[in-house]
């Protein structure tokens, strides 16, 4: 802890203890007294040196800035984190879209981490060779405090639920290597998420207090919503009737269906498109932390969406897509006869985690895919998306 340049406030005794431990032999004057044995010394350099070190502490003391988000509470920081360590590759996408990619130390799964929409935007990238996968080094409290990060950008209760991690295990991160922010905002399912959930704009904006850049924030909200404005205004109030699932493989049989109508983050393209949910009002249950509810073709067919999207398939282009999974079903005697299938209205679900650049390609994306007739090409300025990311 000596060498962070933050601390989080109302934190465990053992850690206020600590802390006291580290700054009172230095503070205040607690080695005064020493002084009065001491030969004399020059009273003006005396004053001179007191003043400097008044100048330096007020100094730091102006420059610390506090961040609040549930469940964690409030984070001082002294000093803008220059190293983060993400879970959610949205969050990462976040931190890539205030101009903080290469404060990236870690991802969840970099196969989760969609970065092709950086492609397109002149300037901005992400060296992804240096981050750690979550996932593949095993959660644990020895791998995350390898990292060593400045910050731990994820939402501890997603670690002590999902993984084999305890509340302790999280005090001793916080002892030892850096504080926790974030909330679990992906999705709204979870049984232990009891309390407050962020918008993905909710997050991204609590982001870019933690990396102070609240005007380049604005700035991209501002974009996002003349654009999203913009494609609004062309869509029907009533969209077509949609099914969201997941199904990994080229040649799927049954499928884990979602609520397309739900709040988590990665929803938002469909809402900003108005799709229905026909799984929504429907007796199949939809997948969350506690079911693990599947479907086949037949009930898929009893719900006859006229649009299917389908998940776990990102790393895929459209036409690889067309040529597995859609090819697929095309030829399977039940799923031949959804509407959806019929009509060729089948496509990539897109990423389960999502940030504010890939929503705003995904919203482009789907907007072309489901009304033709009102979109085609590049539905928002590249070069002035660029131009916000890398100012």
């Amino acid at each position: 802890m000596q060498r962070r340049t933050f601390l989080k406030t109302g934190s465990s005794a053992a850690l206020a203890a600590l802390v006291a431990g580290c700054n009172s032999p230095n503070e205040g004057s607690s080695d005064d007294t020493s002084t009065e044995t001491q030969a004399p010394t020059d009273t003006t350099e005396e004053t001179t040196a007191a003043e400097t070190t008044e100048s330096e502490e007020t100094t730091q003391t102006d420059a610390s800035y506090s961040v609040s988000m549930t469940p964690v509470g409030e984070v001082t920081f002294e000093s803008t984190p220059e190293s983060i360590a993400p879970y959610m590759p949205g969050y990462a996408d976040m931190l890539v879209a205030l101009g903080h990619g290469d404060a990236i130390e870690s991802v969840g799964q970099k196969g989760r981490f969609h970065t092709g929409p950086y492609e397109e935007l002149d300037g901005v990238s992400v060296d992804e060779s240096e981050m750690v996968d979550l996932i593949k080094q095993e959660i644990s409290r020895e791998t995350l405090l390898d990292i060593d990060p400045d910050l731990f950008l994820m939402d501890p209760n997603w670690l002590t639920n999902v993984f084999e991690m305890t509340g302790e295990d999280v005090s001793f991160l916080e002892e030892r290597a850096a504080p926790f922010l974030g909330n679990t905002i992906f999705r709204r399912t979870d049984s232990w998420h009891d309390y407050d959930y962020y918008t993905l704009y909710g997050a991204f904006e609590k982001v870019a207090e933690i990396v102070q850049e609240q005007e380049r924030y604005e700035a991209f909200k501002s974009f996002h919503d003349d654009y999203v404005g913009r494609v609004g205004e062309k869509v029907p109030s009533e969209g077509p009737r949609g099914a969201l699932v997941w199904g990994g493989a080229n040649n799927p049989k049954s499928f884990s269906p979602y609520h397309l109508s739900g709040e988590g983050a990665n929803k938002k393209s469909f809402h900003d498109l108005n799709v229905r949910d026909v799984i929504a009002n429907s007796d199949v249950e939809a997948l969350s932390e506690g079911t693990r509810s599947k479907v086949d073709y037949e009930t898929l067919l009893d719900l006859d969406p006229e649009v299917l999207f389908v998940r776990g398939h990102e790393g895929k282009s459209a036409e690889e897509f067309q040529n597995t999974v859609v090819s697929f079903m095309q030829d399977h005697e039940a799923a031949s006869r959804i509407t959806a299938v019929e009509n060729g209205d089948v496509y990539r679900g897109g990423p389960i985690f999502m940030g504010p650049i890939q929503h705003l390609f995904l919203t482009e994306r789907f907007a072309t895919e489901l009304y033709p007739d009102q979109f085609s090409g590049d539905l928002f300025d590249r070069d002035e998306l660029a131009g916000i990311v890398t100012s």
